[in-house]
């Protein structure tokens, strides 16, 4: 988890002017990915006042304050000013109030400015802290995009994953972490995962050594991130393990509080993992899509069982047909031929 980003990482991001304070930004830091509005404060209101966090000045607040006397203007942005503001940011291009820039430059504060609207840049900034700011897990594991999916590959060490992930690069898809995967979750659905620094681009095969995947094969090949939307857990084949045949075993993954659905392939001698971890993609965007071959499966099955029962009921009756007239033949007396009568 990164505990802090600096205000010169926000502005490159976000696209942010500078009005003031440039030789700060490498030294004020950002702590949370709130943002406030300091529109109660403008009137004096001071009792709950969020000091550390980014203070977003709109429309609403630049009029506000051009009703206010200087003095008393200034008073309350020396009291927005404390040392660990990390800074002011003007939207839809406004001019900063000069107070503010007074208040600012006495305790190095930097202001910003941008010519988004407050709505627009508010999402941007947090956007940008949420995804910086947010709790991070490592996982062990090699995360690949494949037909824009991010599949997160795990196994025991020794079991294939990276050279899987090898024959994939070769069949047109993108890595993106080998060995060890970090990720946080973007929303409340969303989990991305991303390489740590020290490993992006590198695939270790055993034999060979870590190779460079950008390097041999081009800059399509790798992903900087990717959203985490199915994980493939690769299993040594045993006759007693159980393994899913109709593909209704899905289990779920609880991680942080995204819950990542699951299914297990067992490994084989002789099984092409690269193009049965394709298959899986395309059939879990198929389903994700709305079409399930369980379920057209289970309806042909179902369909053959229903037909199948109408063709027993058919014949029962004809067997009893046929039962009840060799009944009445045999309850009948013999016609006598006229030679006995």
């Amino acid at each position: 988890m990164t505990e802090s980003v600096n205000v010169a990482d926000l502005v490159t991001n976000t696209r942010l002017d500078v009005y003031y304070g440039k030789e700060y930004l490498a030294t004020k830091t950002i702590s949370t990915s709130d943002i406030s509005r300091p529109g109660l404060e403008l009137t004096g209101f001071f009792n709950y006042y969020p000091a550390k966090r980014i203070q977003l000045l709109g429309i609403t607040e630049i009029s506000y304050s051009k009703g206010m006397t200087h003095e008393d203007l200034l008073d309350v942005m020396k009291k927005m000013c404390q040392p660990q503001t990390p800074a002011f940011v003007v939207s839809t291009q406004l001019d900063p109030p000069e107070e503010l820039l007074e208040a600012a430059k006495a305790q190095h504060i930097p202001v910003l400015g941008s010519k988004l609207t407050t709505s627009r840049i508010l999402s941007n900034m947090t956007n940008y802290l949420e995804d910086k700011l947010a709790e991070r897990k490592s996982l062990h594991g090699v995360l690949v995009d494949v037909y824009g999916l991010g599949i997160l590959i795990t196994g025991d060490s020794g079991i294939g994953k990276s050279e899987t992930a090898l024959e994939l690069v070769k069949r047109g898809h993108r890595l993106i972490a080998d060995d060890r995967v970090e990720v946080y979750q973007q929303d409340e659905q969303t989990l991305v995962g991303t390489a740590p620094a020290i490993l992006r681009h590198l695939l270790e095969i055993r034999g060979i050594g870590i190779i460079d995947v950008m390097t041999l094969f081009g800059t399509g090949a790798v992903r900087s991130q990717t959203k985490v939307d199915l994980i493939i857990h690769l299993a040594n084949y045993t006759k007693e393990a159980k393994f899913d045949r109709l593909g209704n075993g899905t289990q779920d993954v609880h991680i942080f509080d995204v819950d990542v659905p699951k299914i297990t392939i067992p490994v084989k001698t002789g099984r092409n993992l690269a193009i049965i971890i394709e298959a899986a993609a395309m059939n879990f965007r198929a389903q994700s899509m709305g079409y399930d071959a369980t379920e057209t499966f289970d309806r042909n099955l179902n369909n053959l069982i229903k037909a199948n029962s109408q063709n027993d009921i058919k014949e029962k009756a004809e067997e009893k047909k046929v039962e009840k007239k060799n009944k009445n033949l045999i309850g009948k007396a013999p016609i006598k031929p006229d030679s006995e009568k």
